[in-house]
């Protein structure tokens, strides 16, 4: 079992920066992929970004460039730095947890081949 909670959502104007952090239970996170994915009021939900257990980075072509996704194995947490956001980054944004599923680099936008979930933490974006 593997347990997420998200942190450090808010409410920020636009051009502002937030950093999400994702505290994740579990003595091999260093062998999970971990991702990020937001849900909009009345939208799917939709991938952000995510990391692979081995470093490499994916980012949704709307946040490239302005979002940064990290990973720091010795305190069990990932991370989503925003820059530059707009309004339409408003949304609930949640982490995840893939627990070593073949073919990550192919599929990591993929909400179902994730094992674990978080609660979500808002973040709103004023125009």
């Amino acid at each position: 079992q593997v347990q997420l909670v998200e942190s450090g959502g808010g409410l920020v104007q636009t051009g502002g920066s937030l950093r999400l952090s994702c505290a994740a239970s579990g003595r091999t996170f260093s062998h999970y992929n971990m991702g990020w994915f937001r849900q909009a009021p009345g939208k799917e939900r939709e991938f952000v970004a995510a990391v692979r257990w081995s470093g490499s980075t994916y980012y949704a072509d709307s946040v490239k460039g302005r979002f940064t996704i990290s990973r720091d194995n010795a305190k069990n947490r990932v991370h989503l730095q925003m820059n530059s956001l707009k309004p339409e980054d408003t949304a609930v944004y949640y982490c995840a947890a893939d627990l070593g599923a073949p073919n990550f680099s192919t599929g990591y936008y993929y909400a179902y081949r994730y094992d674990y979930w978080g609660t979500g933490t808002q973040v709103t974006v004023s125009s």
